[in-house]
């Protein structure tokens, strides 16, 4: 017959296992509800066609900082800027704000400010599906985070980027530089 220490050794151990494999349950099923809110996420941003959207308002920046880089050096030195230098600062900023790097983020950051049920009423009405009546103040609910989710995108799109600024200082400071040397050289020349 087993001793008290045991009795009591074993019942603290089946204890623990149970208390782990319920852990163990209730972590899988977080995981479950975790992967369902993020596919239901990814399913989103699909049917909004964010990343298409996000991928032209990125080069129509790009566009935008390139011409007023040429503007700027056009003025201040009455020099064009050539073509490759200008493809140069345009291939780091479509590198550094490539829709890829963020839409990991993107999905966790909706996956962890809506529910399934407000990702399936946006999936539901971006889709034509039209909006329940009973729905309407739920969807009203969800323009009301509109603004917490755009501010925590944003945050997290600034965050994991790499600045193309400095880049782009540098590339247009030595082009400015090389072209005044060979002008010096060219004046100097006896």
């Amino acid at each position: 017959m087993p001793n008290k220490k045991t009795a009591i050794s074993a019942r603290c151990l089946l204890t623990l296992a149970l208390s782990f494999t319920f852990i163990g349950v209730m972590l899988s099923l977080s995981n479950s509800a975790s992967a369902d809110a993020q596919r239901e996420a990814g399913r989103l941003l699909q049917v909004t066609n964010l990343g298409n959207k996000f991928q032209s308002i990125a080069q129509e920046q790009t566009r935008i900082i390139i011409r007023t880089y040429t503007s700027i050096v056009s003025t201040s030195v009455e020099i064009n800027l050539p073509r490759h230098l200008t493809q140069t600062i345009a291939a780091c900023y479509s590198r550094s704000y490539a829709w890829n790097n963020f839409e990991a983020g993107i999905i966790n950051i909706l996956a962890d400010q809506l529910t399934e049920k407000e990702m399936r009423l946006l999936i539901d009405f971006y889709q034509d599906r039209g909006l329940p009546p009973m729905e309407i103040q739920a969807f009203k609910d969800i323009i009301n985070k509109a603004d917490n989710i755009e501010q925590l995108s944003a945050e997290y799109i600034y965050t994991n980027s790499d600045s193309c600024v400095e880049k782009d200082v540098e590339l247009i400071i030595a082009y400015l530089a090389g072209r005044r040397t060979i002008s010096e050289a060219f004046t100097s020349a006896p």
